[in-house]
């Protein structure tokens, strides 16, 4: 039986979708997972391959996606497939064994270390945490051991560091010693809404060599941010300091692929030129997944 893309969809105002062909989405959600989500990963990979789509990132906050990365590989190898592991409680929270497996799973799909992000003290989960189940990166202005740990193994197995749901401070502690390992693929996680950075920060991060990640989801009629702040915040730190992404896949929500195509029309819309969406979605993702551009 053929599956029924979710209704809300059918309806936005903003369907029709611009071309994505080798477009790159670094924050993707997908079943199986043990959150409502609209499409498997094979789906997501299936109608990205329809759009003409390069990869895709696939992001759960509870495992690793390695694994799930190379099982999409082997059913739709037009799209290339990645995940990584977000360090929650579910993983055992800060933990260095855990970054090693997942980068040793087979094919190399692991790409990418989020830092907290469901167990984070900031964030959209953070008002459902109990304060004993939050895991902090840092205490007193200093990482962490385990945190520092971790930062030397992406280093030394040549994988990103996404922030996760750090707070500005955190990130820009991470950014710092990270820098400082020689780590040189850094993306800061959707810095808006209540993790929004202020304007000292992103400079500081961006001059370190950090990306910052603007997912289509956050941005209204989807998500709370307006889109007027949604563009401005992308200018701020410009393009070629930004990479677009979509954070969908959730029940209800668009579809990732589409969404992203809706995005980009909107953002074209708003006076951002081809050079710089192409900078956006293809040659600064590809960059932080470590792919030729």
């Amino acid at each position: 039986m053929k599956r029924v893309l979710p209704i809300l969809f059918l309806f936005l105002p903003w369907v029709a979708g611009a071309q994505i062909e080798g477009a790159i989405d670094l924050h993707v959600h997908s079943a199986p997972d043990s959150r409502p989500r609209s499409l498997t990963a094979i789906e997501t990979a299936q109608l990205a391959r329809r759009h003409g789509m390069r990869a895709v990132l696939f992001k759960n906050h509870f495992v690793e996606t390695a694994t799930l990365a190379y099982l999409v590989s082997q059913v739709v190898p037009e799209v290339e497939a990645y995940g990584g592991i977000a360090l929650n409680r579910s993983v055992g929270g800060i933990n260095p064994a855990a970054v090693e497996q997942m980068a040793a799973m087979t094919g190399g799909h692991g790409r990418v270390v989020w830092m907290p992000t469901f167990d984070a003290a900031q964030g959209p989960f953070a008002a459902s945490a109990e304060a004993a189940n939050i895991l902090h990166v840092s205490r007193d202005g200093a990482l962490l051991t385990e945190v520092m740990e971790v930062l030397e193994l992406i280093a030394d197995l040549d994988l990103a560091l996404a922030t996760g749901h750090s707070s500005s401070a955190d990130s820009l502690l991470l950014v710092r010693a990270a820098n400082r390992l020689g780590i040189e693929r850094i993306v800061i996680t959707h810095p808006l809404g209540d993790l929004t950075m202020p304007p000292e920060i992103q400079r500081e991060v961006v001059r370190l060599g950090a990306l910052l990640e603007f997912p289509v989801a956050m941005a209204a009629p989807i998500g709370a941010t307006p889109f007027d702040e949604f563009v401005r915040q992308i200018r701020t730190v410009g393009p070629e300091n930004a990479v677009l992404s979509t954070d969908l896949g959730q029940a209800g929500n668009p579809v990732a692929p589409d969404g992203f195509s809706a995005g980009v029309t909107r953002l074209l819309e708003a006076g951002f030129t081809e050079r710089e969406m192409d900078l956006m979605i293809r040659r600064n993702p590809a960059r932080l997944l470590g792919l030729d551009p």
